[in-house]
């Protein structure tokens, strides 16, 4: 029998779940293209640059990790995070994966045990050395998120170089360390146990804050790998678990919101959203992978960001 692909299977899984794709341009005014050449390879990538004025430490900068069968436009559009930039002043990084890479264009997150996964995670990396470099971004404000594969790839990102980034987002994805190979991966994504231990020698005292957001009626990856990320991440770091609380905006999904603290800082933050599939919650109606009905995801991210930069501030000034 042929062996099902990670790719095949996400793909078919989200043909089932999700419509009609319609894909619309972002701020074309604001729009850079790019790509960044370095021993991982080549990586191509698009920037949304803020209008907004730009203080003398320089402008605070989300990473944005597709999912599959997405590109960089259709990304941005679907999570509306251009608009969201614009508004509170900070710039975008959309690396994209390469379909040669991937016929999906899903990130091979799952392929550590050949060494294409960290290939990959060290070519955005290498997209990240380039922009800090070119604009100017405060490199003490740098947030990385992802959706579905590319929050896997954001989750392996983060563990190769956690001092670098304020905090880390993962909405509808498998956590890292919970595969090495296609077998394994299809096994995560159904909310199996998680392959490979998360350790101490990981440095878990440079982790950035954990934001994890899950839909409950998700059909691709497991509803139960959001609740199981979290732990696994808190554990590493000692944290100790709060009470959740239920939360609903209008006539938004609920969710419900759960904390791991380390004294007063919040280390991780799983937020399950009820109804809500594999779709970027909040996102744009109009296109593939996201539900509007949801909680803005979007919004979740860069505030959870903005409380652990101010959360950091205040320890610094006592």
């Amino acid at each position: 029998m042929r062996k099902r692909s990670v790719s095949s299977f996400w793909t078919q899984a989200l043909k089932r779940q999700m419509g009609a794709v319609t894909r619309t341009a972002p701020q074309a005014s604001h729009w850079r293209t790019g790509t960044a050449v370095s021993a991982a390879g080549a990586r191509r990538y698009c920037l949304f640059q803020t209008a907004a004025h730009i203080p003398a430490q320089g402008l605070a900068l989300v990473v944005m990790l597709h999912g599959c069968n997405q590109d960089a436009r259709g990304f941005a559009a679907s999570t509306r995070m251009n608009q969201l930039a614009q508004s509170a002043g900070f710039v975008v990084l959309y690396p994209e994966q390469d379909r040669f890479a991937n016929a999906h264009a899903c990130w091979n997150w799952f392929d550590t045990r050949s060494g294409r996964a960290q290939k990959e995670a060290s070519s955005i990396l290498a997209v990240l050395d380039q922009v800090c470099a070119k604009y100017p971004i405060d490199t003490g404000r740098i947030v990385l998120a992802g959706m579905s594969a590319g929050a896997s790839m954001a989750a392996l990102v983060a563990l190769q170089d956690p001092a670098r980034f304020l905090a880390l987002a993962l909405h509808s994805g498998v956590g890292p360390g919970m595969a090495d190979s296609t077998a394994s991966a299809l096994a995560a994504m159904r909310g199996r146990s998680p392959k490979q231990a998360l350790h101490a020698a990981q440095q878990p005292s440079l982790w950035p804050p954990l934001l994890v957001i899950q839909g409950t009626r998700d059909t691709v990856v497991a509803p139960a790998n959001g609740e199981l990320t979290v732990r696994r991440w808190a554990t590493a770091l000692g944290a100790r678990e709060t009470a959740p609380r239920a939360v609903q905006r209008g006539a938004r999904y609920v969710m419900t919101i759960q904390d791991w603290k380390l004294g007063t800082r919040v280390v991780a933050s799983l937020a399950e959203v009820a109804g809500l599939g594999h779709a970027w919650s909040g996102g744009a109606a109009t296109q593939a992978f996201s539900d509007p009905q949801g909680p803005d995801a979007s919004r979740m991210v860069w505030s959870f960001a903005q409380r652990a930069y101010d959360k950091r501030q205040r320890q610094r000034q006592h």
